[in-house]
């Protein structure tokens, strides 16, 4: 074998350990958020009446829902945090630069981490959510045999119909606001156009709302700790307390 041969096999020998590296990387990092989001709902979710023994459809049904439910708040808490895991894991490189067990830490991983954030946030967002939501909801179509595939085909129905209304809504805004040949052809390409698109909007409509009901829910907090502390009385004038309560019993004698 020559040795440009050699070299080439050795290049992608190291290129297929890097990424069989990083895909262990990858799911042990969204193993432990996807168990530490399992733990914070179960602890939060109120406790319901369907999920009782005696009915298995509906308690499989509620499993399946949690566990989407989990998914999706393991790959929100992952986009949370991507950021300052990059900034950090950047920082470590630049103050290790030699450090041999911290060289997994490079710009490749990043990089990937950020492409399965985008992709599994598209995939909840488009279809996990609503897909717990109408299968939570479902009950099967009429005639049909009772059972979970039969809430799956009905779920599978109603999320189509659901995205064939919001890509026509999504014709009729482009048809209103531009009709051109190229605002059509962007909504062909659905993966590099419509998706980040639609990710964007929803990502500034959270950030208003976020913007809407902080101050009201600070409002609201420091009112609930008002009304809880005590307020120390080292700080309080007796003369001042004392020349109330006289003023208070001269006026109340005065009543009488």
């Amino acid at each position: 074998m020559a040795p440009v041969e050699q070299d080439v096999l050795a290049v992608r020998e190291q290129l297929f350990h890097e990424r069989v590296r990083e895909c262990i990387i990858c799911a042990l990092l969204f193993a432990s958020l996807y168990i530490l989001c399992h733990f914070i709902i179960t602890h939060f979710k109120k406790h319901t009446d369907f999920t009782g023994v005696h009915d298995d459809e509906d308690a499989a049904v509620n499993r399946i829902a949690l566990g989407l439910c989990t998914f999706t708040l393991a790959v929100a808490l992952g986009a949370v945090l991507l950021l300052p895991f990059s900034i950090i894991s950047n920082e470590v490189l630049l103050s290790f630069p030699q450090n041999y067990y911290i060289q997994w830490l490079n710009g490749s991983l990043i990089h990937g981490l950020w492409n399965l954030v985008f992709l599994f946030s598209n995939m909840s967002l488009v279809f996990l959510m609503p897909f717990a939501y109408f299968f939570t909801e479902s009950e099967g179509f009429a005639g049909s045999k009772k059972g979970i595939m039969a809430r799956v085909y009905e779920t599978s129905v109603v999320l189509l119909l659901l995205t064939l209304l919001v890509l026509g809504m999504v014709w009729v805004a482009s048809a209103i606001v531009g009709n051109d040949a190229a605002s059509r052809q962007s909504l062909y390409d659905l993966w590099e156009y419509y998706l980040p698109y639609l990710y964007s909007c929803i990502s500034l409509f959270g950030v208003l709302l976020l913007l809407l009901c902080t101050p009201f829910g600070l409002s609201i907090m420091f009112t609930v700790t008002g009304k809880l502390l005590v307020k120390p009385r080292l700080l309080e004038d007796l003369d001042e307390q004392l020349s109330c309560t006289r003023f208070e019993e001269a006026a109340v004698s005065h009543r009488i």
